[in-house]
Protein backbone atom coordinates (compact mmCIF):
# COMPACT_ATOMS: atom_id res chain seq x y z
CA UNK A 1 0.00 0.00 0.00
CA UNK A 2 1.42 3.53 -0.68
CA UNK A 3 1.73 5.34 2.10
CA UNK A 4 1.97 8.76 0.51
CA UNK A 5 4.14 11.15 2.79
CA UNK A 6 3.56 9.20 6.30
CA UNK A 7 6.51 6.75 5.83
CA UNK A 8 9.09 9.50 6.14
CA UNK A 9 7.22 10.68 9.62
CA UNK A 10 7.04 7.01 10.62
CA UNK A 11 11.17 7.15 10.15
CA UNK A 12 10.73 9.68 12.30
CA UNK A 13 9.11 8.43 15.08
CA UNK A 14 10.95 5.58 15.40
CA UNK A 15 14.17 7.84 16.43
CA UNK A 16 11.92 8.84 19.33
CA UNK A 17 13.93 7.89 22.48
CA UNK A 18 11.41 7.53 25.15
CA UNK A 19 8.02 6.05 23.66
CA UNK A 20 7.94 2.40 23.37
CA UNK A 21 6.26 0.59 20.67
CA UNK A 22 2.91 -0.17 21.86
CA UNK A 23 2.32 3.17 22.96
CA UNK A 24 3.79 4.30 19.23
CA UNK A 25 0.98 2.15 17.25
CA UNK A 26 -1.76 3.21 19.86
CA UNK A 27 -1.23 6.63 18.96
CA UNK A 28 -0.90 5.94 15.23
CA UNK A 29 -3.86 4.04 15.17
CA UNK A 30 -5.88 6.80 17.12
CA UNK A 31 -5.11 9.12 14.14
CA UNK A 32 -6.22 6.93 11.57
CA UNK A 33 -9.23 5.92 13.12
CA UNK A 34 -10.32 9.71 13.39
CA UNK A 35 -9.78 10.10 9.41
CA UNK A 36 -12.02 6.95 8.70
CA UNK A 37 -14.92 8.50 11.45
CA UNK A 38 -14.41 11.83 8.99
CA UNK A 39 -14.95 9.77 5.82
CA UNK A 40 -17.03 7.07 6.46
CA UNK A 41 -19.61 8.17 9.92
CA UNK A 42 -18.09 5.30 11.75
CA UNK A 43 -15.01 3.37 12.08
CA UNK A 44 -16.17 -0.16 14.22
CA UNK A 45 -16.22 -2.01 11.00
CA UNK A 46 -12.82 -1.21 10.18
CA UNK A 47 -9.65 -2.93 10.64
CA UNK A 48 -5.78 -1.18 11.69
CA UNK A 49 -2.39 -2.63 10.92
CA UNK A 50 0.46 -0.61 11.56
CA UNK A 51 3.87 -1.53 11.30
CA UNK A 52 6.14 1.10 12.81
CA UNK A 53 9.20 -0.75 11.72
CA UNK A 54 8.86 -0.26 8.12
CA UNK A 55 6.10 2.28 7.88
CA UNK A 56 3.64 -0.48 6.27
CA UNK A 57 0.22 0.26 6.83
CA UNK A 58 -3.15 -1.85 6.39
CA UNK A 59 -6.53 -0.30 6.86
CA UNK A 60 -9.52 -3.11 5.84
CA UNK A 61 -13.36 -2.30 6.45
CA UNK A 62 -16.12 -4.52 6.01
CA UNK A 63 -19.58 -4.26 5.54
CA UNK A 64 -22.71 -6.80 5.17
CA UNK A 65 -23.99 -7.02 0.83
CA UNK A 66 -27.22 -5.95 0.30
CA UNK A 67 -29.17 -5.66 -2.61
CA UNK A 68 -28.96 -2.46 -4.56
CA UNK A 69 -30.92 0.68 -3.18
CA UNK A 70 -31.72 -1.02 -0.41
CA UNK A 71 -28.90 -0.06 1.82
CA UNK A 72 -29.97 1.90 5.14
CA UNK A 73 -26.30 2.09 6.57
CA UNK A 74 -23.95 3.30 4.36
CA UNK A 75 -21.16 3.03 6.92
CA UNK A 76 -22.12 -0.51 7.55
CA UNK A 77 -23.23 -1.95 4.52
CA UNK A 78 -22.35 -2.65 0.89
CA UNK A 79 -24.45 -2.78 -1.97
CA UNK A 80 -24.61 -5.62 -4.31
CA UNK A 81 -23.07 -3.63 -7.64
CA UNK A 82 -20.04 -2.70 -5.29
CA UNK A 83 -19.97 -5.92 -3.19
CA UNK A 84 -19.39 -7.90 -7.06
CA UNK A 85 -16.35 -5.04 -8.05
CA UNK A 86 -14.57 -6.24 -4.64
CA UNK A 87 -15.17 -10.29 -5.24
CA UNK A 88 -17.69 -11.43 -8.33
CA UNK A 89 -18.51 -14.44 -5.69
CA UNK A 90 -19.94 -12.17 -2.86
CA UNK A 91 -23.81 -12.53 -2.80
CA UNK A 92 -26.34 -10.82 -0.19
CA UNK A 93 -25.61 -11.39 3.25
CA UNK A 94 -21.88 -12.08 2.79
CA UNK A 95 -19.15 -10.00 4.84
CA UNK A 96 -17.46 -7.96 2.31
CA UNK A 97 -14.04 -6.90 3.37
CA UNK A 98 -11.83 -3.85 1.15
CA UNK A 99 -8.39 -2.59 1.73
CA UNK A 100 -8.54 1.55 2.05
CA UNK A 101 -6.09 3.40 0.53
CA UNK A 102 -4.53 6.39 1.68
CA UNK A 103 -5.15 8.61 -1.40
CA UNK A 104 -8.76 7.80 -1.17
CA UNK A 105 -8.84 10.22 1.91
CA UNK A 106 -6.97 13.05 -0.25
CA UNK A 107 -3.92 15.26 0.00
CA UNK A 108 -5.15 17.76 2.64
CA UNK A 109 -6.42 14.91 4.68
CA UNK A 110 -3.17 12.53 4.58
CA UNK A 111 -1.21 15.78 5.53
CA UNK A 112 -3.60 17.00 8.35
CA UNK A 113 -2.56 13.69 10.04
CA UNK A 114 0.74 13.86 9.05
CA UNK A 115 0.81 17.23 11.32
CA UNK A 116 -1.49 15.53 14.09
CA UNK A 117 0.91 12.31 14.34
CA UNK A 118 3.83 14.95 15.12
CA UNK A 119 2.55 16.75 17.59
CA UNK A 120 0.56 14.12 20.00
CA UNK A 121 4.21 12.21 19.48
CA UNK A 122 6.08 15.47 20.65
CA UNK A 123 3.79 15.76 23.13
CA UNK A 124 4.40 12.18 24.57
CA UNK A 125 8.16 12.57 24.35
CA UNK A 126 7.69 15.43 26.61
CA UNK A 127 5.75 13.90 29.25
CA UNK A 128 7.67 10.63 28.75
CA UNK A 129 11.15 12.77 29.48
CA UNK A 130 8.96 14.23 32.64
CA UNK A 131 8.20 11.17 34.27
CA UNK A 132 11.78 9.94 33.42
CA UNK A 133 13.89 12.61 35.48
CA UNK A 134 10.99 12.86 37.77
CA UNK A 135 11.86 9.22 39.18
CA UNK A 136 15.41 10.14 38.72
CA UNK A 137 15.56 12.84 41.59
CA UNK A 138 18.71 12.50 43.47
CA UNK A 139 20.41 10.24 41.23
CA UNK A 140 23.84 11.30 39.10
CA UNK A 141 23.47 12.54 35.26
CA UNK A 142 26.81 13.17 33.16
CA UNK A 143 26.16 15.29 29.97
CA UNK A 144 28.36 17.47 27.92
CA UNK A 145 27.89 21.50 28.21
CA UNK A 146 25.64 22.59 25.06
CA UNK A 147 25.81 26.41 25.86
CA UNK A 148 27.09 28.46 28.76
CA UNK A 149 25.25 31.83 29.71
CA UNK A 150 25.15 33.74 32.76
CA UNK A 151 22.74 32.48 34.96
CA UNK A 152 22.72 28.82 33.66
CA UNK A 153 24.64 26.21 31.78
CA UNK A 154 22.76 24.37 29.05
CA UNK A 155 23.78 20.62 29.19
CA UNK A 156 22.97 17.65 26.79
CA UNK A 157 23.00 14.05 28.20
CA UNK A 158 23.58 11.01 26.25
CA UNK A 159 19.90 10.91 24.69
CA UNK A 160 20.15 14.52 23.66
CA UNK A 161 17.34 15.68 26.69
CA UNK A 162 18.35 19.48 27.78
CA UNK A 163 18.99 19.56 31.48
CA UNK A 164 19.91 22.75 33.29
CA UNK A 165 22.59 23.75 35.27
CA UNK A 166 21.72 26.87 36.93
CA UNK A 167 24.56 29.68 38.67
CA UNK A 168 23.31 29.36 42.31
CA UNK A 169 23.63 25.17 41.84
CA UNK A 170 27.19 25.42 40.85
CA UNK A 171 30.16 25.01 43.04
CA UNK A 172 31.87 28.44 43.37
CA UNK A 173 34.93 27.21 41.84
CA UNK A 174 32.83 25.83 38.85
CA UNK A 175 33.93 26.72 35.37
CA UNK A 176 32.73 25.07 32.40
CA UNK A 177 33.03 25.54 28.69
CA UNK A 178 31.53 24.14 26.16
CA UNK A 179 31.76 20.47 24.95
CA UNK A 180 33.16 19.82 28.59
CA UNK A 181 31.67 16.92 30.62
CA UNK A 182 29.73 17.57 33.73
CA UNK A 183 28.58 15.49 36.41
CA UNK A 184 25.89 16.37 38.82
CA UNK A 185 22.40 15.12 40.45
CA UNK A 186 19.05 15.20 39.20
CA UNK A 187 17.57 18.39 41.71
CA UNK A 188 13.83 18.74 40.35
CA UNK A 189 11.78 18.74 37.44
CA UNK A 190 9.37 21.16 36.60
CA UNK A 191 6.84 21.98 33.42
CA UNK A 192 7.24 24.83 31.75
CA UNK A 193 4.78 25.64 29.06
CA UNK A 194 4.33 22.20 28.90
CA UNK A 195 8.12 21.15 28.08
CA UNK A 196 10.31 19.63 30.98
CA UNK A 197 12.55 21.63 32.52
CA UNK A 198 15.19 19.49 33.88
CA UNK A 199 17.29 21.03 36.84
CA UNK A 200 20.99 19.46 37.86
CA UNK A 201 22.65 20.17 40.73
CA UNK A 202 26.77 19.84 42.36
CA UNK A 203 26.01 21.82 45.76
CA UNK A 204 22.98 19.19 47.18
CA UNK A 205 24.30 16.88 49.98
CA UNK A 206 22.68 14.13 47.55
CA UNK A 207 25.35 15.03 45.05
CA UNK A 208 28.43 13.78 47.53
CA UNK A 209 26.26 10.76 48.65
CA UNK A 210 26.31 9.95 45.34
CA UNK A 211 29.77 10.21 44.73
CA UNK A 212 30.78 8.27 47.55
CA UNK A 213 28.09 5.61 46.30
CA UNK A 214 30.52 5.63 42.71
CA UNK A 215 34.03 5.76 44.55
CA UNK A 216 33.44 3.56 47.57
CA UNK A 217 32.25 -0.16 46.77
CA UNK A 218 31.27 -0.66 50.54
CA UNK A 219 29.09 1.86 50.36
CA UNK A 220 26.89 1.35 47.18
CA UNK A 221 26.75 -2.36 48.41
CA UNK A 222 25.22 -1.14 51.72
CA UNK A 223 27.69 -2.48 54.00
CA UNK A 224 28.87 1.53 55.20
CA UNK A 225 25.61 3.90 55.49
CA UNK A 226 25.89 7.38 54.92
CA UNK A 227 24.19 8.72 57.76
CA UNK A 228 24.48 12.60 57.44
CA UNK A 229 25.86 14.75 55.23
CA UNK A 230 26.56 18.57 55.70
CA UNK A 231 28.49 20.45 52.68
CA UNK A 232 29.15 24.48 52.25
CA UNK A 233 29.99 23.71 48.83
CA UNK A 234 33.51 24.41 47.56
CA UNK A 235 34.47 24.77 51.04
CA UNK A 236 33.86 21.92 53.23
CA UNK A 237 31.62 19.04 54.09
CA UNK A 238 31.92 16.41 56.82
CA UNK A 239 29.72 12.69 56.27
CA UNK A 240 29.15 10.92 59.25
CA UNK A 241 29.16 6.82 58.02
CA UNK A 242 28.08 3.98 60.45
CA UNK A 243 29.49 -0.30 59.61
CA UNK A 244 26.84 -2.75 60.81
CA UNK A 245 29.74 -5.31 60.29
CA UNK A 246 32.73 -4.78 62.90
CA UNK A 247 35.12 -5.73 60.56
CA UNK A 248 34.49 -2.84 58.22
CA UNK A 249 36.19 0.92 59.42
CA UNK A 250 34.20 2.70 57.68
CA UNK A 251 36.09 6.03 57.68
CA UNK A 252 39.06 4.20 56.20
CA UNK A 253 36.70 2.53 53.55
CA UNK A 254 35.73 5.80 52.66
CA UNK A 255 39.15 7.34 52.65
CA UNK A 256 40.50 4.46 50.53
CA UNK A 257 45.13 3.71 50.64
CA UNK A 258 46.77 7.15 50.96
CA UNK A 259 43.43 8.85 50.66
CA UNK A 260 42.93 6.93 46.96
CA UNK A 261 39.15 7.09 47.38
CA UNK A 262 38.53 10.06 48.69
CA UNK A 263 41.02 11.96 46.34
CA UNK A 264 38.31 11.58 43.02
CA UNK A 265 35.71 12.83 44.85
CA UNK A 266 37.92 15.88 46.52
CA UNK A 267 39.04 16.79 42.91
CA UNK A 268 35.18 16.24 41.34
CA UNK A 269 34.23 18.99 44.23
CA UNK A 270 37.11 21.61 43.86
CA UNK A 271 38.92 20.38 46.40
CA UNK A 272 35.81 20.48 48.93
CA UNK A 273 37.47 19.79 52.37
CA UNK A 274 35.68 16.36 52.86
CA UNK A 275 36.02 15.19 56.97
CA UNK A 276 34.58 11.76 57.21
CA UNK A 277 33.64 10.38 61.07
CA UNK A 278 32.34 8.00 62.77
CA UNK A 279 28.42 7.94 63.55
CA UNK A 280 28.22 7.16 67.40
CA UNK A 281 24.69 7.76 69.27
CA UNK A 282 27.14 9.31 71.79
CA UNK A 283 25.65 13.09 71.28
CA UNK A 284 29.15 14.21 73.66
CA UNK A 285 31.66 11.80 71.46
CA UNK A 286 29.43 12.69 68.40
CA UNK A 287 30.39 16.34 68.78
CA UNK A 288 33.89 15.89 69.70
CA UNK A 289 34.58 13.79 66.19
CA UNK A 290 32.09 16.63 64.58
CA UNK A 291 34.38 19.30 65.64
CA UNK A 292 37.55 17.67 64.48
CA UNK A 293 40.45 18.29 63.41
CA UNK A 294 40.20 20.22 66.93
CA UNK A 295 40.60 18.39 70.34
CA UNK A 296 38.42 18.61 72.93
CA UNK A 297 39.26 19.07 77.08
CA UNK A 298 35.82 19.19 78.20
CA UNK A 299 31.83 19.60 77.19
CA UNK A 300 28.38 20.15 78.40
CA UNK A 301 25.50 19.16 76.80
CA UNK A 302 22.14 20.58 77.51
CA UNK A 303 19.70 18.20 75.46
CA UNK A 304 16.54 19.93 76.33
CA UNK A 305 17.67 22.75 74.90
CA UNK A 306 19.89 21.03 71.98
CA UNK A 307 22.85 23.18 73.03
CA UNK A 308 26.33 22.16 73.36
CA UNK A 309 29.66 23.97 75.35
CA UNK A 310 32.48 23.05 74.31
CA UNK A 311 35.97 23.80 76.10
CA UNK A 312 39.47 23.82 74.51
CA UNK A 313 42.98 25.10 74.78
CA UNK A 314 43.48 28.59 73.55
CA UNK A 315 45.72 26.75 70.47
CA UNK A 316 42.60 24.12 69.79
CA UNK A 317 39.79 27.07 69.21
CA UNK A 318 40.60 28.53 65.96
CA UNK A 319 40.98 24.45 64.26
CA UNK A 320 37.54 23.99 66.21
CA UNK A 321 36.05 27.26 64.65
CA UNK A 322 37.79 26.58 61.28
CA UNK A 323 38.50 28.84 58.37
CA UNK A 324 35.47 30.92 57.61
CA UNK A 325 33.61 29.40 60.26
CA UNK A 326 32.70 26.67 58.68
CA UNK A 327 34.09 23.89 61.03
CA UNK A 328 32.16 25.10 63.60
CA UNK A 329 28.81 25.96 62.02
CA UNK A 330 29.07 22.15 59.95
CA UNK A 331 29.50 20.26 62.92
CA UNK A 332 26.52 22.18 64.58
CA UNK A 333 24.44 20.90 61.47
CA UNK A 334 25.97 17.40 61.65
CA UNK A 335 25.03 16.78 64.83
CA UNK A 336 21.48 19.11 65.30
CA UNK A 337 23.47 21.04 68.31
CA UNK A 338 24.44 24.61 68.60
CA UNK A 339 27.83 24.55 70.23
CA UNK A 340 29.12 27.26 71.99
CA UNK A 341 33.21 26.99 71.60
CA UNK A 342 34.93 28.49 75.27
CA UNK A 343 38.97 28.76 76.26
CA UNK A 344 39.28 26.66 78.99
CA UNK A 345 40.07 28.92 82.01
CA UNK A 346 42.55 26.26 83.23
CA UNK A 347 44.68 26.52 80.59
CA UNK A 348 44.64 30.62 80.20
CA UNK A 349 47.95 30.86 80.97
CA UNK A 350 49.19 28.47 78.34
CA UNK A 351 50.30 29.39 74.68
CA UNK A 352 47.58 30.77 72.01
CA UNK A 353 47.58 29.71 68.50
CA UNK A 354 48.45 32.54 66.22
CA UNK A 355 45.05 32.66 64.27
CA UNK A 356 43.29 33.75 67.94
CA UNK A 357 44.56 37.04 67.15
CA UNK A 358 43.24 37.41 63.54
CA UNK A 359 41.14 40.32 64.48
CA UNK A 360 44.13 42.63 65.86
CA UNK A 361 46.88 41.45 63.35
CA UNK A 362 46.38 41.22 59.43
CA UNK A 363 46.55 37.90 57.96
CA UNK A 364 49.48 38.14 55.69
CA UNK A 365 51.37 39.20 58.98
CA UNK A 366 50.13 36.38 60.56
CA UNK A 367 51.60 34.45 57.46
CA UNK A 368 54.93 35.68 57.53
CA UNK A 369 55.22 34.97 61.16
CA UNK A 370 53.92 31.14 60.47
CA UNK A 371 56.55 30.64 57.60
CA UNK A 372 59.20 30.93 60.09
CA UNK A 373 57.66 28.43 62.17
CA UNK A 374 56.23 30.65 64.71
CA UNK A 375 52.74 29.44 64.90
CA UNK A 376 51.98 30.78 68.61
CA UNK A 377 52.31 33.58 70.90
CA UNK A 378 54.44 32.41 72.45
CA UNK A 379 57.42 31.59 70.07
CA UNK A 380 57.02 34.64 69.49
CA UNK A 381 57.91 36.52 72.51
CA UNK A 382 60.72 34.08 73.07
CA UNK A 383 62.52 36.07 70.12
CA UNK A 384 63.85 38.94 70.03
CA UNK A 385 62.94 41.83 68.18
CA UNK A 386 66.65 42.17 66.31
CA UNK A 387 66.00 38.66 65.55
CA UNK A 388 62.38 38.41 63.96
CA UNK A 389 63.04 41.47 61.82
CA UNK A 390 66.60 39.10 60.05
CA UNK A 391 64.21 35.94 59.97
CA UNK A 392 60.87 38.03 58.76
CA UNK A 393 60.56 40.48 56.03
CA UNK A 394 58.59 42.74 58.37
CA UNK A 395 59.69 46.05 59.55
CA UNK A 396 60.67 46.61 63.02
CA UNK A 397 57.83 48.90 64.11
CA UNK A 398 54.89 46.65 62.55
CA UNK A 399 57.24 43.64 65.33
CA UNK A 400 57.07 45.60 68.03
CA UNK A 401 53.24 46.53 67.32
CA UNK A 402 52.77 42.75 67.25
CA UNK A 403 54.50 41.49 70.23
CA UNK A 404 52.65 44.57 72.03
CA UNK A 405 49.11 42.74 71.44
CA UNK A 406 50.57 39.20 71.97
CA UNK A 407 52.15 40.28 75.97
CA UNK A 408 48.87 41.62 76.40
CA UNK A 409 47.13 38.33 76.21
CA UNK A 410 48.98 36.86 79.26
CA UNK A 411 48.56 40.10 81.29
Amino acid sequence: MSNINLIDSFQEFKEFKNIDRPTMMSVLEDVFRSMLRKKYGTDENCDIIVNTDNGDLEIWRSGKVVEDEFSEDDALEVELTEAKSIDPDLEVGDEAIEAVTLESFGRRAVLAARQTLVSKILELEKDEIYKKYKDRIGEIVTGEVYQVWKKEILIMDDDNNELILPKTEQIPADFFKKGETVKAVVARVDMQNSNPRIIISRIVPSFLERLFEQEVPEVFDGLITIKNIVREPGERAKVAVESYDDRIDPVGACVGMKGSRIHGIVRELKNENIDVINYTNNISLYIQRALSPAKITTIKIDEDHKRASVFLKPDQVSLAIGKGGYNIKLAGKLTGYEIDVYRDAETDDEDVDLEEFSDEIESWIIDEFKAIGCDTAKSILSLSVEDLVKRTDLEEETIREVMQVLRAEFE
